[in-house]
């Protein structure tokens, strides 16, 4: 039987050399991942007898296809692989009473304005359903977070986010609201609509080339962080929708499923600015204590900052 050519002494040694495997300078963990990535993707051209013109036509399909990488992250599961490697860690070192983690997505513009206590998301030109969504930032013993920083973002009813959309006001949809003494938070804002990929992008081609929709739940995203405690990437979505248990991005968890509630407005309700019928959401955040000064800090993953790119 022919030995595969992936194992044979010639491609071991470049795969060592390509590596740096052998050299005195350079850091041995990458050298090992690097040595670890070239093997694999040498191993599948073998497996599946790509040829040269397969090799260069997906090296610039990936080229061409730079500026959807977070959508590929999210649509090829990439994302959610890494959050469930970390909830298993969690669980292996008896984290739990947290609220869960869940992927962050390519669209969240930081800088968005802050408040104290309570925002209004929207400026007023979608005239989707009024929603007001509110509750708690904890700590996993129950008692509230003061201070803590709730940051929020989400598309309109078209599906489409500001910055990234110009036909919306700078920051519409996106807020920061930080929490009293009692650690309590409230926003004013439009239910949303799910989304989904750019039809012609790369990633639609990707999910279309092996029969997949790219389609997402309506869904809102949260960044929700405090001192001395970790670093919440989650997002919450809206029951009803008809991608909720589908989404191409594999986001949805049955704990971030809130129940969206039909209320009339009423005195009660009078600082909401409502009149009329609007959605409600109650949820609350459980943070965990940071274990690492790191573990406060959002991911280092390249993010939009808007005015950046000005002038």
């Amino acid at each position: 039987m022919t030995t595969p050519l992936i194992e044979t002494a010639p491609v071991q040694e470049l795969l060592d050399k390509l590596s740096g495997k052998g050299a005195p300078a350079g850091d041995p963990r990458l050298k090992a991942i690097i040595r670890r990535i070239v093997g694999d993707l040498f191993a599948t051209i073998d497996e599946f007898d790509i040829t040269e013109d397969e090799f260069w036509a997906a090296l610039n399909f990936a080229a061409a296809g730079a500026p959807e990488y977070g959508l590929w992250a999210a649509g090829l599961g990439l994302e959610r692989y890494l959050d469930l490697r970390m909830d298993l860690a969690d669980a292996a070192a008896g984290l739990d009473g947290g609220t869960p983690r869940t992927i962050e997505g390519p669209l969240y513009v930081a800088g968005a304005p802050a408040s104290e206590g309570f925002a209004r998301l929207d400026d007023g030109s979608d005239k989707g359903e009024a929603l007001v969504m509110h509750g708690q930032v904890r700590d996993v013993n129950g008692q509230p977070i003061a201070g803590a920083k709730v940051e929020v973002w989400h598309a309109n009813t078209l599906g489409n986010y500001s910055y990234f959309d110009k036909t919306q006001s700078d920051f519409n949809l996106r807020r920061t609201i930080i929490t009293g003494a009692d650690g309590r938070y409230a926003f004013r804002s439009i239910v949303p609509s799910g989304y989904s990929c750019p039809g012609g992008g790369s990633t639609d081609a990707i999910l279309s080339a092996i029969g997949r929709h790219g389609n997402r739940p309506a869904h809102i995203h949260f960044f929700v962080s405090a001192p001395s405690h970790r670093h919440l990437t989650t997002q919450i979505n809206i029951e009803g929708d008809a991608y909720l248990r589908d989404d191409f991005a594999y986001a949805t968890k049955e704990d971030l499923i809130p129940a969206l509630t039909r209320r009339q407005a009423d005195g009660s309700n009078a600082a909401y600015g409502i009149e009329g019928e609007y959605a409600e959401i109650a949820f609350d955040f459980v943070l965990h204590p940071a274990p690492t000064p790191e573990a406060i800090e959002a991911s280092s993953r390249a993010r939009t900052l808007a005015g950046a790119d000005a002038g």
